[in-house]
């Protein structure tokens, strides 16, 4: 096995690793604020770090990022958690009530809910990366989400691929959730989203310069 063979099984596994680093880290400060206030924060967190090693920084010291971003948003991050769990019980008892009327009339004027409800969802996708990359509002911060979401429709349709194949593997081997699960579905998410951030930078430098 030659050298650039070693490299890059040696990085292969490197990023392996830090993958499962990172979501025991994500589990574990979840747990560390009792789930209900831990959750946001270590969310916040693991996107803060998957945004920097996308972005070159690859050395950085992981747990101390980590727990340095978790503190920080600790208490902004559960106001945003507070906000998605509305989002999330609108969303849930709309499908439900849905569900229960299931006459051929409702079904067909349920279509464009279903549409609203698949638009909230994916714009749901874009906030912890729009959180972690941009210093904006919470009223700021969904704009922009849904902005973004709605003007880059083939990284909606890989994000969307992407996170339905970590569910299928995850579903096959279920051991993988307790060490990728997390990580990886945010990590897919993350990549789509900085895309996406870069696309509209792009855009906006080149307005600039006109």
């Amino acid at each position: 096995m030659n050298k650039l063979s070693m490299r890059g099984l040696y990085s292969l596994t490197e990023w392996i690793t830090k993958f499962a680093y990172l979501n025991f880290l994500w589990i574990g400060f979840s747990l560390l604020g009792l789930v209900l206030f831990g959750l946001s924060p270590a969310t916040v967190a693991m996107f803060t770090v998957l945004r920097k090693w996308i972005m070159g920084q690859s050395d950085i010291p992981v747990f101390q990022t980590f727990k340095t971003a978790y503190k920080k948003e600790f208490l902004r991050s559960n106001g945003l958690g507070i906000i998605l769990a509305l989002f999330a019980g609108l969303i849930f008892t709309d499908l439900y009530y849905m569900k229960i009327d299931a006459s051929h009339l409702l079904q067909l004027t349920n279509i464009p809910l279903y549409l609203i409800i698949f638009a909230i969802i994916m714009s749901l996708l874009y906030i912890f990366p729009v959180y972690v990359h941009y210093n904006v509002t919470f009223i700021q911060l969904f704009k922009n989400a849904l902005f973004i979401m709605l003007i880059n429709p083939i990284n909606n349709i890989v994000m969307l691929l992407g996170v339905i194949a970590v569910y299928f593997v995850v579903k096959v081997i279920p051991g993988l959730l307790f060490f990728y699960g997390g990580s990886i579905t945010a990590g897919i998410i993350m990549a789509c989203c900085y895309l996406s951030f870069q696309k509209i930078e792009k855009k906006q430098k080149g307005a600039q310069t006109i």
